[in-house]
């Protein structure tokens, strides 16, 4: 149902194109430079958005993705240049890679040490600062697809409300 879901967020997406910005199409060899710093291969979902869209922010939603290949010299919505900044930096475990910043020391995370029955890593939470032997991974969606899913549709009804 995971890879429906993703596939019913990038529709949610493409009917609402006024309120989408993304920094545009990455190509599979800037996916493979990633790969190789990061240190493993991108799940199946999260490529396919990183190369139809790069990064993104959907309203006030923004989704970490890849910008470029200066992973040192970067910035947000950079999800590689992010996550080895928090490798480095912080205590953030090398089987994570940030997605999705929540505004305070919380990121959400793929755990690609954390797959579901499609091989697709878990959405977790990760608070930054907080020993790894205290941090809860608390799982937020299956897939990148579900949160993908959830985090759009919470905007679309935040904009209802208003």
């Amino acid at each position: 149902m995971s890879f429906e879901n993703y596939k019913r967020a990038l529709e949610i997406i493409n009917e609402n194109s006024d309120i989408f910005f993304s920094v545009g199409k990455r190509s599979n060899e800037l996916v493979l430079k990633a790969e190789n710093v990061l240190g493993f291969r991108l799940s199946n979902q999260y490529k396919d958005f990183v190369l139809r869209f790069g990064a993104g922010n959907f309203g006030a939603e923004e989704f970490y993705g890849l910008i470029d290949d200066d992973f040192e010299d970067s910035s947000t919505p950079d999800a590689v240049w992010m996550t080895l900044r928090e490798r480095q930096e912080g205590n953030l475990p090398a089987n994570l890679v940030i997605i999705y910043h929540t505004g305070a020391e919380e990121m959400f995370c793929l755990d690609f040490n954390n797959l579901n029955s499609d091989g697709e890593p878990k959405v977790i939470s990760f608070v930054i600062g907080v020993d790894v032997e205290y941090q809860t991974y608390e799982v937020i969606a299956n897939d990148f697809g579900d949160f993908l899913l959830d985090m759009i549709s919470q905007e679309l009804d935040f904009r209802k409300e208003l």
